[in-house]
């Protein structure tokens, strides 16, 4: 919903309109984006009464789902929204044609029965074709045939809804972006009339209640040109469990920047990576004064000339982010009027590689720090056995483990820079092979009209980025992982056997 928003980027004066609205949801992230990116809208009276009265318009036929959408609009401030029952695919709600700014919507998937003659002569589905069936009517069918699949009905909807400069946004099953028959001329239509202005992957496992991998539509009726850009973002997510994936903030953020440089403005991408280095400087600042509290508690055991060795230079290194601090009030300072895109860019550019080398160089003190705690838990092992060591072990662990967050929470924001300057170093659109495709018409008619971003971004095969050496280091972990796994189960394998002994004795 977010990225959806983000990428229609909902205006003042636009009237929007979710026709399977559900919850609200889309509404709610469209309205707490106006408040967000146009503050006085609700300064300006004019404004503010049609914030409230000409706005928002959700359609749907289940009325728990109505009654829940029209709280979820009057918690978020919202007053008088137009949210009330509609089937938004029946023929007797005919006359919705250009109506709409904006739409945005998550309409049911697949569905398969609703009746052909219901739609047929309905003005919102004719003017791109009907989805039908391969056979046609059958006999004894006659009167009572249904669409095939409704995906394209409401295509159709939104396609006919948008007013002369309208914009869409939709979510719909992969299997509609190469549909076959009556679908493919239908999509046909759309491209040839130059509506779609783009199309995009999700990952898999994106929604808890459905498992089909979807793709999002977007439709823009003020497209410059007929180049439709296609983005493939099935390698973008963050993991929350085994079975759920999600966008976080700052990746649906450098989702929408491609469409924003698409559309020619490269200054986003200036202010997107101004505020990733303020936030990565927050971070290492706040962090600093923990690293020397944490490196105290691996000296009370790594208490050796190693040890004390090895924290001190990990402590000397984590103090180099006051020179990052250092060149990063110089890059404050600059002239605020500096005078191009390109001296922007480049400045970040400069600064970046500054900041590069301190998180490497930090990672390699850690990896000597984890080495010395294996081998500490080694000798800990050998000479104690697994019962005698527990304590300082755990203590260990987690301070080493307390460190490595303390790393990551940092270089977060510095890797999204390294993402985005990496694919557009020069601030400006460009294709970029397995992200993203801006695809004339006649490279979409070669692929047969086919909407699939894959078919057009490519594939790209990317190294793991491991040393030979980093490689044996993971082998030599993962060994030591095994080799205290199979001590661990020979234990057992003991304690079973002496259990089972006691009972057979016992019995007998």
């Amino acid at each position: 919903i977010k990225l959806m928003v983000e990428l229609t980027a909902p205006a003042p004066k636009d009237v929007i309109c979710d026709p399977a609205s559900g919850t609200c949801g889309f509404l709610v992230a469209a309205g707490e984006y106006l408040r967000e990116k146009h503050p006085a809208l609700f300064n300006d009276a004019p404004a503010r009464e049609h914030f409230h009265h000409g706005m928002f318009h959700g359609y749907d036929f289940d009325n728990t789902m109505l009654r829940i959408g029209s709280m979820n609009m009057a918690l978020h401030g919202v007053d008088n929204p137009d949210i009330r029952y509609k089937d938004s695919l029946a023929q007797d709600h005919a006359g919705d044609e250009e109506k709409y700014s904006l739409i945005l919507a998550n309409p049911p998937f697949n569905v398969d029965d609703v009746n052909l003659k219901k739609v047929e002569n309905d003005p919102r589905f004719k003017t791109y074709g009907i989805p039908r069936n391969k056979s046609g009517d059958k006999k004894n069918e006659k009167g009572n045939e249904t669409v095939p699949n409704a995906n394209y009905l409401w295509i159709n909807l939104f396609a006919t809804a948008l007013k002369e400069r309208g914009r869409a946004a939709l979510v719909m099953a992969n299997s509609a972006s190469d549909a076959r028959h009556s679908e493919a001329d239908i999509r046909k239509t759309l491209i040839e009339n130059n509506l779609i202005y783009g199309m995009l992957t999700l990952p898999s496992n994106m929604f808890y209640t459905v498992t089909l991998p979807a793709t999002l539509w977007f439709f823009d009726k003020a497209k410059p040109d007929e180049r439709i850009l296609f983005i493939d973002a099935r390698n973008i997510f963050t993991q929350i469990d085994r079975a759920h994936r999600e966008f976080s903030d700052a990746q649906i953020q450098n989702i929408a920047l491609i469409s924003r440089l698409h559309k020619g403005n490269r200054a986003a991408m200036i202010r997107l990576v101004d505020g990733y280095f303020a936030q990565g400087m927050q971070k290492l600042a706040e962090n600093a004064p923990q690293v020397t509290a944490i490196s105290a508690q691996l000296l009370a055991v790594l208490d050796d000339a190693e040890g004390r060795e090895a924290v001190q230079a990990l402590e000397g290194q984590w103090q180099g982010w006051h020179t990052l601090e250092a060149a990063y009030a110089r890059y404050q300072a600059l002239p605020a009027d500096r005078p191009t895109i390109e001296t922007q860019n480049q400045a970040q550019r400069d600064l970046q590689a500054r900041i590069d080398p301190f998180f490497a160089e930090l990672h390699e003190a850690l990896k000597a720090l984890d080495r010395l705690v294996r081998q500490y838990e080694k000798t800990a092992r050998e000479a104690n056995g697994t019962r005698g060591i527990g304590k300082n072990l755990k203590t260990l662990k987690d301070a080493l483990e307390t460190l490595r967050a303390e790393v990551r929470d940092a270089e977060s924001y510095f890797g999204h820079i390294h993402w985005l300057q990496e694919r557009f170093p020069s601030a400006q659109y460009e294709d970029v092979t397995g992200l993203c495709k801006l695809a004339t018409l006649d490279e979409v008619r070669e692929q047969e009209y086919s909407l699939n971003p894959g078919r057009y971004v490519g594939v790209v095969i990317e190294e793991d980025g491991k040393t030979e050496e980093e490689f044996m280091e993971e082998m030599e972990n993962l060994q030591d992982f095994l080799s205290k796994l199979n001590d661990q189960a020979k234990e057992l394998e003991d304690v079973i056997s002496q259990n089972l002994k006691q009972l057979v004795g016992e019995h007998e």
